[in-house]
């Protein structure tokens, strides 16, 4: 896995992508004690708003940005949105009225909203080869695990010796020290594009994703993955501190189970995708989480909240969550040409965040007014449908060569120059803006592969 760490471009990115989650980490924490200080027992209200601001502005503002990431040489547009949150970051220890701290978290998601899906998508025009690609896929995914873990042990030592406002100082740090990074290697070049209106642009991203099975499939994985990781992210500290009775150690030890849970199906994802293709999979990750979530709920039902249960629980959500989630890229690469990239990451990061948009409040809502028993089991339910749904929408054989016709070109364009009628692997584009059924060659037909 690490040997794809020798190619400098991506080690330089890497090496960004960690230090700027490090830095978003200690943000986390800090808005927590921000939020307390202005608003005392408001805070979780305070905190909800913010994290609502942060999903909502994901959703809508990653397909703006994705439209114009071509516009834009790569480089200077990941540099200036890291130094945009920087200068963000530097604001909020500043910060004394509520409204001041949602106006500037929307600044500062907005940023991220641009920054992640056009960071993601350089990736694979840096390690074109599927397997380096796929080993750089896993490697992201433990930088997000080992975020969750070293922030809070960072925070913690740094909370002994000084203020919260000084870990703000640690976050601008890190999107300083992600810009200096990227501004330290050559991307490649934004692919050209045909010219095209606004609207053409900002929805183009959208139509290819949901236009394409095997990404309608993800969507619906996605959602099972959201359930599932909401039932943990949410409502963690209410099973431990209020059901069980235990203090904030167990907290830190039950979500360190599903982040090793994660890391270690992110370690041994690379092989297994190597020899199986990433449907089965991802579908039998989902699987996983609905099993887990339907097991736990009957663990409550019966016995109340059990600590080495849900421990138990927490490590193996975190296996299947990180194997629908960790492959997802090599869908998303598969699924468009080099131009639309940028536009297509969007896409999936602004309707995965959607899904979680849906999932974060219904979690804490109903482990609230229902307990954990229908909370786990509606969050399975919702997790089954994601899983029911994948299988049904996310065909077999997605990747393999299709029969169609291009009645609409003229028959000296250069696509269909062996025959308006052809055989190839569709991607959406401009030449294919809808996905063709499978038909069989007609006689006397000519096919052509390509």
């Amino acid at each position: 896995m690490l040997s794809v760490l020798t190619d400098r471009t991506y080690r330089h990115l890497f090496l960004a992508q960690i230090v700027a989650l490090l830095g978003t980490g200690l943000a986390t924490i800090a808005l927590g004690l921000l939020a307390y200080d202005l608003s005392g027992e408001r805070a979780g209200l305070v905190l909800g708003t913010i994290f609502t601001i942060k999903m909502v502005t994901y959703v809508g503002i990653a397909p703006i940005a994705g439209a114009f990431a071509n516009r834009w040489p790569r480089r200077t547009m990941l540099v200036s949105l890291d130094l945009i949150r920087a200068a963000v970051a530097l604001c909020l220890p500043f910060v004394t009225e509520v409204w001041q701290a949602y106006i500037l978290i929307f600044v500062l998601q907005s940023a991220s909203a641009a920054f992640t899906p056009t960071f993601q998508a350089t990736i694979p025009d840096i390690l074109p080869e599927e397997y380096r690609y796929t080993r750089a896929l896993s490697l992201s995914r433990l930088a997000y695990d080992l975020e969750n873990i070293i922030s809070p042990m960072l925070a913690a030592i740094l909370l002994a010796f000084v203020s919260y406002h000084v870990l703000f100082v640690g976050t601008v740090i890190g999107f300083v020290g992600s810009a200096l990074l990227v501004v330290s290697v050559l991307l490649p070049s934004p692919q050209p594009t045909a010219p095209r209106g606004i609207y053409d642009r900002t929805t183009r991203g959208m139509r290819i994703y949901l236009a394409t099975p095997r990404l309608r499939g993800l969507l619906s994985l996605n959602l099972a993955a959201a359930a599932a990781g909401a039932m943990v992210l949410v409502n963690t500290v209410v099973l431990i501190r209020s059901d069980l009775g235990l203090g904030d150690a167990q907290v830190a030890i039950a979500l360190g189970a599903f982040g090793g849970g994660s890391m270690l199906a992110a370690l041994l994802l690379p092989r297994l995708l190597d020899d199986r293709p990433d449907r089965p999979v991802m579908i039998g990750g989902a699987a996983v989480l609905v099993v887990s979530l339907l097991g736990l709920s009957l663990m409550t039902l019966l016995y109340d909240t059990q600590w080495l249960p849900l421990l138990a629980g927490w490590f193996i959500i975190g296996i299947g969550y990180s194997v629908v989630l960790t492959p997802s890229g090599r869908l998303l690469k598969r699924s468009a040409h080099a131009e639309d990239r940028p536009v297509v990451y969007a896409a999936q990061f602004a309707l995965s965040h959607a899904c979680w948009l849906v999932t974060y409040p219904l979690a804490g809502w109903l482990i609230t007014v229902a307990g954990p028993t229908t909370a786990f089991a509606v969050l399975a339910v919702l997790a089954g449908i994601g899983l029911v749904s994948g299988v049904a929408l996310w065909p077999q054989e997605d990747s393999e060569p299709v029969q169609h016709s291009h009645d609409d070109l003229p028959r000296d364009h250069p696509h269909v120059q062996d025959g308006r009628t052809h055989s190839h692997a569709i991607v959406i584009d401009d030449y294919h803006q809808h996905w063709p059924r499978m038909r069989e060659p007609e006689v006397g037909q000519q096919n052509s592969r390509h």
